[in-house]
């Protein structure tokens, strides 16, 4: 334990620029180090660890098991400290901060590049950093202030961030383009039975909304490919894999050439919200895009509604009534 507490930073700076590197030679030129130097950090760290980190055979080497298990928690480390260096220039020079945001991928490929346009022309200043995650994900980095502004599909509650507004609109099909029911204007849920489904893969949010309407109608697809991206759905309908249900930011957010996006004739609703961390004064930055967001989102969906926050317990007794 005494050995940990001497762990330096060059030493996991050089740790980890041999992993991504893959050579020692590569990692000291990243680094503007000579080999030697970063050799003996790598020996240094091996001894306070008291574990190999890498397997040497000649001028070769490649990670041991325990290498690529720290490795993660080194880059993360790693990442975080660039993050306070950058944060603390910015703050001696009085640059503007970033505006962080985390979002689902749905909404940070379709709907958020239309709101940072907006923004764009409006003249924003601040550096944007934004990092895909998961619901869970993007609503813990929210309540930790990681991030400035959230977006997030729905459930959205809990009493460390605020929900400023909510938007509503509703699920599409998407199928190949050449595929027979592309001529028709709008589709059915029964027109789905018997075909194959390109599905999400979390049961807990849109998937398990949409199958229980399907169970309720008796419409049975054929099978199910499931995966946990819409933007891996729209693949696989334009490779022919099959047809999906699917939520309407991805859909109408990012065409894709070959696949055709057609309303459904039943209400399939797909909620998502915009949260920013409670308590906390947001920038100018963060306001605006608040506003933007929603702007984009009226142009860009068809049937979109915005409801105010306080809405949310209303919204989800609906959902759960509908899914009783």
């Amino acid at each position: 334990m005494s050995a940990l507490n001497d762990l330096d930073l060059r030493q996991l700076e050089a740790f980890a620029a041999v992993i991504a590197a893959g050579s020692v030679t590569a990692a000291a030129k990243t680094l503007k180090r000579s080999q030697p130097m970063v050799s003996r950090q790598i020996q240094e760290l091996e001894q306070s660890l008291g574990y190999a980190l890498f397997m040497r055979n000649g001028p070769r080497i490649h990670a041991t098991e325990q290498a690529l298990q720290l490795h993660q928690y080194v880059h993360k480390a790693l990442l975080s400290l660039e993050q306070i260096r950058q944060q603390a220039l910015e703050i001696g020079v009085q640059q503007h901060r970033p505006l962080r945001i985390a979002a689902t991928p749905a909404l940070a490929a379709g709907l958020l590049p239309r709101a940072l346009a907006l923004l764009a022309a409006q003249g924003l200043q601040n550096k944007v950093q934004i990092v895909n995650e998961s619901a869970e994900q993007t609503a813990h980095s929210v309540i930790t202030a990681d991030a400035d502004v959230g977006l997030c599909s729905l459930p959205l509650e809990h009493h460390a961030f605020e929900l400023h507004w909510i938007g509503e609109s509703r699920c599409v099909v998407a199928l190949p383009q050449e595929d027979a029911l592309a001529a028709q204007s709008q589709l059915t849920l029964a027109c789905l039975a018997g075909r194959r489904l390109v599905a999400p893969l979390d049961p807990l949010r849109l998937r398990g909304r949409f199958a229980k309407v399907l169970k309720k109608l008796n419409v049975a697809p054929h099978e199910m490919i499931e995966t946990n991206a819409s933007a891996n759905i729209l693949a696989c309908v334009r490779a022919g894999l099959g047809v999906a249900i699917l939520e309407p930011v991805t859909a109408w957010g990012m065409p894709l050439e070959g696949v055709a996006i057609r309303p459904l004739v039943e209400v399939v609703p797909y909620f998502f919200g915009v949260i920013t961390p409670q308590g906390r004064q947001l920038s100018p930055a963060a306001q605006a895009l608040i506003s933007a967001l929603n702007t984009a989102a009226q142009e860009m969906l068809p049937d979109f509604v915005c409801l105010p926050g306080s809405e949310h317990p209303r919204v989800m007794r609906l959902l759960n009534q509908d899914e009783a």
